[in-house]
């Protein structure tokens, strides 16, 4: 990553400390993209090259430890993100469940009680619907919401744990 200053990596309306700031949008999705790009058996190693001036003004280990420590709160951030989710895929499947089991039944009731007609088959049928229709939701998120948040972790863990290199010399 090429760099005329070492303000254009971090956000200029976060107020927190040095340490403590928020990778610039830019410079996150750069860093995101390009690792996106590595075989995910190999380690991360961030190069960010800045004018000797600049170079000077910056502490390795801060820049390192900084970018580091922000990866390492966006893998926390998913990971809460990833709990919420399977969380609400428990509470989505209880209540599924108990409604598909109700239509069910109520489904089963009317084609017993009512004679065999249009109207009896239409009931059984909508009620068999809408039972699938209220495990949708649980089914998403245990079968296709979870893996791309899980894959994200992962990224956001191998950039945690990233080589962070300032090189005084621009990249050409």
């Amino acid at each position: 990553m090429k760099l005329r200053k070492v303000s254009q990596l971090f956000n200029t309306l976060d107020p927190s400390p040095f340490r403590e700031s928020d990778l610039a949008l830019q410079a996150e999705d750069y860093i995101v993209d390009r690792a996106l790009e590595l075989p995910s058996n190999i380690p991360i190693e961030i190069v960010i090259h800045l004018p000797s001036d600049e170079l000077l003004q910056a502490s390795e280990f801060d820049i390192a430890s900084t970018i580091k420590d922000y990866f390492g709160l966006r893998r926390q951030a998913v990971s809460r993100e990833m709990g919420e989710l399977f969380k609400t895929g428990r509470l989505s499947l209880v209540v599924g469940l108990a409604i598909l089991s109700v239509c069910l039944l109520l489904g089963w009731l009317f084609g017993q009680r009512m004679r065999e007609d249009p109207l009896s088959q239409i009931l059984t049928e909508s009620f068999l619907i809408l039972g699938w229709v209220a495990i949708w939701k649980p089914s998403e998120i245990f079968l296709y919401a979870w893996p791309p948040i899980a894959a994200r972790r992962k990224l956001f863990l191998r950039l945690s744990e990233a080589t962070v290199v300032l090189d005084g010399k621009p990249a050409t």
